[in-house]
């Protein structure tokens, strides 16, 4: 059950927060992660706030992660931003602290945390910072202001996904008000490096689209070599087969070290994260993520795509 009421006075009763995120960071998580911890060390300086994580080489314009000891959680409270389920928490140290906090935006499919504030109509979780910002009179600066527009603009594809609402274009303006570099932002999100457009003409040069617009791409640890991308890189190119008209859902396959696959799963339209459920996964209706164990897992999911997108055409 959603508490936000709660989550002030829990903040202000302690003296250490460590705040977590998700694995494989996108920019909303550290957006909103060290966002929260900019906005609470700047509003309450005696205390001391610490973020923890792996820290993601191709955000690190973005953000850096602190050194968390296993001593720092005695007696701190723990929150948790833009995590889901358990198993994606970035560093599993968590439940050391004496309290928890789930502040996030994806279904609360997996509820944990002493107080959980979860709301999925908000874009991204940067958008609930803001807010809880704005809604509690906190100060705001243009750091933290960067930090929770860069999650907005992350989350809501530079606000052309669905998520996007009115009260994201409000929040969003009150965030522009701040003295940030707003437009070296808006260029970072859109810039990518030459690896990456190379890789994006690989993906549409070997995506595969059915008759009803359902597309999928595998990325081997072949290909991935070849064009000297990791993992992390590739998030890049989610939405690129998006930017064909006659392609309305699609999967990107990356192959792991392990042999395994991660899945992104995208629509325009069509709800998909039951497949990703299904698959060790989840996530919002139009965007979530999924897990594959062979090529023959691969052909299921992607069939799995084709049936609910020929389905909803009929």
């Amino acid at each position: 059950m959603n508490d936000y009421s709660k989550i002030l006075k829990t903040i202000q009763k302690f003296e250490t927060i460590i705040i977590h995120r998700h694995v494989r960071p996108d920019p909303d998580a550290l957006g909103s992660q060290v966002g929260l911890q900019k906005l609470l060390q700047y509003n309450y300086p005696s205390k001391r706030i610490l973020v923890t994580g792996i820290d993601e080489p191709s955000l690190g314009w973005l953000s850096k992660m602190d050194e968390v000891k296993e001593e720092d959680y005695q007696g701190a409270l723990v929150i948790v931003t833009d995590t889901a389920n358990k198993e994606r928490i970035d560093d599993q140290r968590y439940l050391l602290g004496a309290q928890l906090i789930k502040i996030d935006h994806h279904p609360n499919d997996e509820p944990y945390g002493d107080i959980v504030w979860v709301d999925t109509t908000a874009s991204s979780c940067s958008e609930m910072i803001a807010r809880f910002a704005f809604d509690h009179d906190l100060e705001v600066t243009p750091e933290i202001a960067f930090l929770l527009y860069a999650g907005i603009l992350g989350d809501t594809g530079r606000f052309l996904y669905p998520s996007t609402t009115a009260k994201t274009f409000d929040v969003a303006g009150r965030l522009r008000q701040y003295d940030f570099d707003f437009a070296g932002l808006s260029r970072r999100m859109d810039s990518m490096d030459y690896r990456i457009a190379k890789l994006t003409g690989y993906v549409y040069d070997h995506l595969e689209v059915d008759q009803n617009g359902a597309a999928r791409v595998i990325l081997s640890q072949e290909t991935l070599a070849a064009y000297q991308v990791t993992d992390a890189d590739t998030s890049a190119i989610v939405p690129a087969p998006g930017r064909i008209d006659a392609v309305q859902t699609w999967a990107v396959f990356v192959e792991q070290k392990d042999g395994s696959y991660r899945v992104r799963l995208r629509s325009k339209v069509v709800p998909i994260n039951t497949i990703a459920k299904g698959h060790g996964g989840g996530g919002h209706p139009l965007a979530s993520g999924a897990n594959s164990y062979s090529l023959a897992e691969n052909d299921a999911i992607y069939q799995e795509i084709q049936e609910v997108v020929a389905n909803a055409v009929k």
